[in-house]
């Protein structure tokens, strides 16, 4: 079974911890602070989890999800994740992270930012808009009416389709925005952005997504 080395263990690291060991995987989870913080979460895991450092948890990973603030991606170990698909769960929040000019005049993305820092690797977007809660209640059978889908973008179709995979695992539908250029149509302040919605609804409230630049 794919093992998922999850670089970050907060709200949506932990959450997509929880469904990816329902789901048959196996976890190594890492946050900054060690991995003995961890240990109630890995308690509560099971098995099939551990708790390991960030570089540790990226050279076990088959795939690895990278889930710290944004202002802290340079951090995140290259080597041990050359090749390898990694997911990308962030967003850009200005009060948190601060300004990062490339990304207020639309002349970059926060995981065409991640792929840049990850040269060797194959970067996908996922889980950044939905509320982490909602990744362990919100799946559905597929074929279900009403199922609730999220969005991937990437610049790699292998990377992609293993993000719909597992997204499908997880109980959700896919849609591929295309390249990582496209990935802010779902990202803070965005239509799609926390929204409930099916494929076909978010198809559409990405198509609305409008691009508003900030220079300040």
């Amino acid at each position: 079974m794919t093992t998922l080395g999850i670089i970050g263990a907060g709200h949506i690291g932990s959450q997509v911890a929880r469904a990816a060991i329902a789901a048959g995987y196996d976890v190594v989870i890492a946050n900054s602070r060690g991995p003995e913080t961890l240990a109630d979460l890995v308690a509560e895991l099971g098995p099939k989890a551990r708790a390991a450092t960030a570089a540790d948890a990226a050279a076990a990973a088959d795939v690895a999800v990278v889930t710290v603030p944004f202002r802290a991606y340079a951090a995140i170990p290259a080597a041990p994740l050359a090749g390898k698909i990694v997911i990308d769960t962030n967003n850009y929040y200005v009060e948190r992270d601060g300004r990062f000019p490339a990304l207020d005049e639309g002349r970059d993305t926060v995981t065409g930012m991640l792929q840049r820092h990850l040269a060797t690797s194959r970067v996908a977007k996922g889980f950044n808009h939905i509320a982490a809660r909602d990744i362990t209640i919100d799946g559905r059978p597929a074929g279900a009416s009403g199922r609730r889908a999220l969005a991937t973008a990437s610049d790699d179709p292998e990377a992609a389709r293993f993000v719909a995979e597992l997204y499908d695992r997880f109980g959700f539908d896919t849609v591929d925005l295309g390249p990582l250029s496209e990935s802010w149509r779902v990202e803070r302040d965005q239509p799609p952005y926390g929204v409930r919605q099916t494929r076909d609804e978010l198809i559409a409230s990405a198509a609305q997504a409008q691009r508003v630049l900030d220079a300040a």
